[in-house]
């Protein structure tokens, strides 16, 4: 197997940003669940030597983002766990969007709203790249909620609920529909209205939730 990205990272790498870029291969479905991911090949991608690489790899598979079944490869997620994990990842981003209501800066928003325009239809960007976008955009909105623990559970419940997403193809007015509930959370987020931005951030997992466990149970 061959893989297809042609970065090439600097060979002074510490296993913490190896960890980094593989996490964020997974997230940005460039290596898909249940795919191998090879020792040898991880090293010729990142120009990293073999102690950064497995050490990187035992991080993330304490973190669940892979699993060892005769070499590595990127957890896929039980179809039966779907509404464990949607119900905590509502209850992680409406904690989340509460407390970046709360001490998010003008300079934040305007990152959000910068990405928001980045997402419409319109821009017509490949469904990867919306996809990082949007990754981008509740990771922005985590890190303005400045709690790092609280961060590391949103960490754990995004790559969940990429996971899933995988085989689920969003329409152009679905995509309008969210980027639209991306723009009335950011609302709530310059006016500092708590109690709007956490239960708009509730209601935008439930809308995603609604678009996806269909498209599983095909």
């Amino acid at each position: 197997m061959e893989y297809t990205s042609q970065m090439k990272a600097p060979s002074n790498l510490i296993t913490g940003d190896v960890r980094t870029k593989i996490r964020s291969m997974i997230l940005d479905s460039e290596f898909r669940p249940g795919q191998r991911l090879i020792e040898d090949e991880l090293i010729r991608l990142l120009n990293v030597g073999r102690t950064p690489v497995r050490e990187a790899l035992l991080i993330l598979q304490g973190e669940g983002f892979i699993a060892r079944h005769r070499g590595w490869e990127v957890q896929g997620v039980d179809h039966l766990e779907v509404q464990a994990i949607f119900e905590s990842r509502a209850a992680i981003e409406a904690e989340t969007a509460r407390l970046a209501a709360r001490k998010i800066t003008p300079q934040a928003c305007d990152a959000l709203a910068a990405l928001i325009e980045q997402m419409t239809p319109e821009s017509h960007r490949p469904r990867r790249v919306l996809n990082r976008l949007n990754t981008e955009f509740h990771e922005r909105v985590a890190k303005a909620a400045d709690n790092v623990v609280l961060a590391q559970f949103h960490e754990r419940t995004q790559f969940h609920y990429w996971a899933l997403r995988v085989p689920v193809m969003f329409s152009d007015e679905q995509l309008v529909a969210t980027n639209h509930e991306h723009r009335e959370l950011l609302a709530a987020l310059r006016a500092h209205d708590e109690d709007a931005a956490e239960r708009l951030a509730r209601a935008h997992v439930e809308t995603t939730r609604a678009i996806v466990e269909p498209a599983l149970a095909r």
